[in-house]
């Protein structure tokens, strides 16, 4: 396991952050008459021009741009084309990432200023995006942003390795602004500090070793209290996540998912409302899309059942929050021990229909006139693939395609990510 941050795999039970959306009862071969294949063909549009796309985001505030898998070179390299016209053409100036929010302000003060060392920090990122193509993404924000007054705020929506930082920031501010508080302040921080660097080490040993949570949570809450009211909104969110992070690991395995992308979706909102910005959401599909019910198949362990964060963003934006799945037919992603072969997707899944279409790479948006058969299919109950590591015994599934993205933009096939 990492020793900068917990796994992903342990923190979500197994499977989170690695799927997209699909549809059950595919055939492996699509007949020529099918109305759903006719309907792929005619309303597929080759990607080498963006500027289709400007209809179909129309006036969203928040965008999600979700990937079926981590880790391929293709799915990133295509999300980076998407963000650059959405930041030069659309307007959007802020980025909510599905990363750390303690280390995430290294990576703004990075992109907003020069300062910093962007190979350590990714370094210390999760294994998902630890690749050449994510960090291109990155020094790309950070020359757009060189000569520009209306900077791009980068932003983790994340607590789960909360890092000292916050806690330092915090205090700093309170010894600066609040000084006669910050004797209070720090009978509470100075006990929840995490007394190491390596952050995998710190949320094992209070996930699994603390057996009396109580206090910190306590302590944490009291933190929160003590600077909720003053005016830096970043101290207070500081605090939020030292919150979430002692919160989340106090609970039992199967509810952090649901509680992690709780969280994350009012941290997508908080960017929203603190910058005023228009925000891209980059994350996972299993974290963007609409799915209320969203299940996983993971075998030998338990399924893993939560609302995700994109269900909650589509409840309070409406149509002002637009979803874009990155999804693939077949290939290879990066894993921890190196490349991992994804098989071709199976009949059952999603991605075996868009075999129809004949780009290589394309965008469909589902919000296309469509006739009855293919609004039922829309709506069908989907499934596709879940954990890499795992292979085609692990899925997903929980809400229809139609429910969950708003366009797709498929990839036949994918290749590992370059490591960084």
């Amino acid at each position: 396991m990492d020793k900068t941050v917990v796994s992903r795999r342990t923190l979500l039970g197994g499977a989170l952050g690695v799927a997209a959306a699909g549809g059950l009862g595919v055939q492996s071969s699509v007949a020529v008459g099918d109305p759903v294949a006719r309907w792929i063909r005619r309303n597929a549009v080759p990607l080498d021009d963006l500027g289709h796309l400007r209809r179909s985001i129309g006036t969203a505030r928040i965008v999600g741009l979700g990937e079926a898998v981590h880790n391929t070179a293709e799915i990133t390299r295509q999300k980076h084309r998407v963000l650059r016209y959405l930041v030069e053409r659309m307007g959007f100036r802020s980025i909510a990432f599905e990363e750390d929010w303690s280390l995430c302000t290294q990576v703004n003060e990075y992109v907003r200023t020069g300062r910093g060392d962007l190979k350590a920090v990714i370094g210390q990122m999760s294994p998902a995006w630890r690749s050449q193509e994510l960090a291109d993404m990155i020094e790309y924000v950070r020359a757009y942003n060189a000569r520009r007054r209306d900077k791009v705020y980068f932003a983790g929506v994340e607590y789960y390795s909360t890092r000292d930082l916050a806690y330092d920031a915090i205090d700093q501010y309170v010894a600066r602004h609040a000084p006669g508080r910050l004797a209070e302040l720090r009978r509470s921080l100075d006990p929840l500090r995490p007394r190491t660097t390596d952050m995998g080490k710190y949320v094992r040993w209070y996930w699994k070793e603390v057996a009396d949570k109580a206090p910190y949570i306590s302590k944490a809450r009291a933190v929160y209290d003590l600077v909720r009211r003053m005016p830096d909104q970043v101290i207070v969110h500081h605090a939020r996540q030292i919150v979430s992070f002692y919160e989340a690991f106090s609970l039992p395995d199967d509810e952090i998912p649901a509680y992690r992308d709780a969280r994350a979706a009012e941290n997508v909102r908080w960017v929203h409302r603190y910058t005023g910005d228009k925000v891209v959401y980059w994350a996972a599909s299993a974290h963007t899309a609409n799915a209320p019910g969203v299940r996983y198949v993971v075998p030998p362990m338990p399924d893993v059942t939560f609302r995700n964060a994109g269900s909650y963003l589509r409840r309070w934006y409406g149509d002002r929050y637009r979803i874009l799945g990155f999804t693939f037919d077949s290939g290879t992603t990066l894993g921890p021990m190196g490349p991992i072969d994804m098989p071709p997707a199976s009949a059952d899944w999603f991605e075996a229909r868009l075999r129809s279409a004949r780009p290589e790479l394309f965008s469909l948006d589902l919000r296309s006139p469509a006739n009855g058969a293919v609004r039922q299919w829309l709506r069908s109950t989907a499934k596709t693939r879940g954990y890499p590591e795992i292979g085609p015994t692990s899925w997903m599934t929980g809400g229809s395609v139609g429910e969950w993205f708003d366009v797709l933009i498929h990839a036949r096939e994918v290749t590992a990510a370059t490591p960084y």
